[in-house]
């Protein structure tokens, strides 16, 4: 029997190259069709702006059409569970916001995915520290004045949903500073921007993006930043801390996902392309203007990211006692 153990070794080394070479072609032959980039989000918000700069980007890059398909609703994870069982096959991705993926398993009960096993991590996005935004007629000129109209019990604040980082970054607040605000959830931060620009809502904690414009208009005031440093976008901004709330350091981040099983070679194929569109000088620039630093990871290193953010935001997520509204 020993003398037939080569060839059976043989044989069966063959096999498992044979049956590895379609693989490798499909790989070598992507893409060759329009892909699908899914922002689980209404249009308008950073998903949505970050799904379209990229996709343009992407165009030129690899040479099919990017097609960005909003799939909004519950807090983004309607979207995200779209992609989750979509095939693995490379023409269906997401731009994935941090609220789904380490937050959402927190905070709902049930899920119809696994942020932690249904997807491949492809390549980070940016991250950003998010800012305490209200209409200019509001009367809200300074966090003190958030803080004293909340503990008169008659403060509310719009979020892109229940369980996005809006949210939680909002319970933060209620938490750190001992007051209880009404939240009320959209579908979206191009929704929410809609009402908090009009006044129907007059308190946000929003990512800087989707609300510069309305900022520089005059519309709305931003009142103080929820990372630990300032925002190179707004330098004369102070942070909460400096503002007089400790406690709260807060960056969600964005990102491109695709289902579980997608083949290396598009992964790192993706990979790369997507961090070149962000190292471009063009690109890098456009970012800083909207407060949003680029990040730069392999899939291994974006992946092993995701796993730490889903401790990390799960711990807030439980201490501030938020629940889905």
């Amino acid at each position: 029997m020993r003398r037939f153990l080569p060839r059976q070794l043989a044989a069966l080394c063959a096999v498992a190259m044979l049956a590895a070479v379609p693989a490798a072609r499909a790989a070598d032959a992507w893409p060759d069709k329009p892909i699908t980039l899914v922002s689980p989000y209404a249009p308008g918000g950073t998903t949505d702006v970050l799904a379209r700069l990229l996709s343009n980007k992407l165009h030129d890059k690899l040479g099919q059409t990017v097609i960005v398909e909003n799939r909004p609703g519950a807090g983004g994870n309607i979207g995200t569970s779209y992609v989750a069982h979509a095939k693995p096959d490379g023409y269906t991705f997401l731009l994935a916001a941090s609220g789904p993926i380490v937050i959402a398993g927190t905070l709902y009960t049930k899920l119809p995915y696994h942020p932690d096993k249904d997807f491949t991590a492809v390549s980070p996005l940016a991250r950003t520290s998010f800012v305490v935004a209200v209409n200019a007629k509001s009367g809200l000129n300074s966090i003190q004045d958030v803080l004293k109209k909340a503990r008169e019990g008659n403060l509310a604040f719009g979020s892109a949903g229940s369980g996005t980082p809006q949210h939680i970054i909002g319970e933060m607040f209620s938490t750190a500073a001992h007051v209880k605000m009404q939240h009320i959830p959209y579908k979206g931060s191009g929704p929410l921007l809609n009402d908090l620009v009009g006044g129907q809502v007059p308190l946000a904690f929003e990512n800087p993006l989707p609300i510069m414009q309305q900022v520089k208009a005059g519309n709305l005031k931003v009142l103080a930043v929820t990372g630990a440093q300032r925002s190179a976008a707004l330098p004369d901004v102070p942070t909460l801390a400096e503002s007089g709330l400790a406690g709260i350091d807060a960056q969600p981040w964005y990102g491109v996902l695709a289902p579980a099983g997608l083949p290396d070679a598009i992964t790192k194929k993706m990979n790369a392309e997507i961090q070149a569109v962000l190292a471009s000088p063009d690109v890098k620039a456009q970012l800083a203007s909207l407060g949003v630093e680029p990040m730069a990871m392999t899939p291994q290193q974006f992946q092993a990211y995701i796993a730490k953010e889903i401790v990390t935001w799960g711990a807030a997520v439980k201490a501030s006692g938020a629940t889905v509204d």
